[in-house]
């Protein structure tokens, strides 16, 4: 009867153990798993571009400008980031936000794009956005957004704004920012609350995957160690090289669909 006994408890932690060996390992993050301390500091710099085929030559050439450094918003200590996107000849898209210095929970967002007219348009038009989470106020092309808004690019801003009101979230625009903050370790998926001010896409968590570890190749044969971060979409596949000491993303290589790929290349220095 005592060995009965034995055998059945040994069974039931034997199943306990295999059924916590499923569970998957997953971090919802909140403010708590946050570390800016990992932020550094200074201008950062990336080439992006396209390869439309595998072999085929890189396109639609962007240089990506990313200031970060300490300061204050609204008496809050915070964390203010810049960016500046450069095309072939002009600078397309300006960018400066402010969060929270210890959450990064967005507090403000001000957005300038340079676009065409319309579609193959070679004349262009410029739209900016603000987004002051503090004072919840959104301004698109200097109009203050609100409930009586009908046109539908502007209804969407708002109606989308609205999804992210009184919630922890992190700005999908500093996604390259956002990466180093996280906790990492092999095989965790974090459920990252992700909302792009003044866009018309909605607040909404999205799965990343810690994949494993790999090397990249700096300068003078420098071995890398790096963080696979992997997300994937319908169509969509992000992979993200993360240095393990630096936390800095390195690389993205993005595959959209059986051929098309679009990379982000941090550059080693700054200029």
């Amino acid at each position: 009867m005592i060995k009965k006994t034995i055998f059945a408890v040994f069974v039931l932690l034997l199943n306990s153990a295999l059924l916590t060996g499923q569970k998957n390992d997953t971090i919802r993050i909140s403010a708590k798993d946050i570390n800016t301390g990992f932020l550094r500091e200074g201008t950062h710099r990336y080439i992006v571009y396209f390869k439309m085929k595998k072999d085929s030559i890189r396109t639609l050439t962007q240089f990506w400008t990313r200031t970060i450094r300490r300061t204050e918003y609204n008496k809050t200590p915070a964390i203010q980031i810049t960016q500046e996107w450069e095309d072939k000849d002009s600078i397309v898209h300006i960018v400066k936000s402010y969060s929270d210095a210890k959450t990064m929970q967005p507090l403000y967002h001000n957005t300038w794009w340079k676009i065409p007219v319309s579609r193959n348009s070679p004349t262009k038009t410029t739209t900016s956005t603000i987004v002051d989470v503090l004072n919840k106020t959104v301004q698109y092309n200097g109009v203050f957004l609100g409930e009586a808004d009908t046109t539908r690019r502007t209804k969407k801003i708002w109606d989308s704004y609205k999804t992210s009101i009184d919630k922890y979230f992190l700005n999908w625009h500093l996604d390259l920012e956002t990466f180093p903050l996280l906790p990492y370790r092999n095989g965790v998926t974090f459920i990252i609350p992700f909302y792009d001010p003044g866009t018309a896409s909605d607040f909404q968590t999205v799965a990343y995957t810690v994949k494993g570890e790999a090397e990249l190749e700096g300068y003078d044969q420098q071995k890398i160690k790096c963080w696979i971060l992997v997300h994937e979409s319908t169509g969509n596949k992000e992979t993200f090289w993360i240095s393990k000491k630096t936390r800095e993303v390195l690389k993205l290589e993005q595959e959209l669909g059986p051929d098309r790929r679009r990379y982000k290349i941090k550059f080693g220095f700054s200029n």
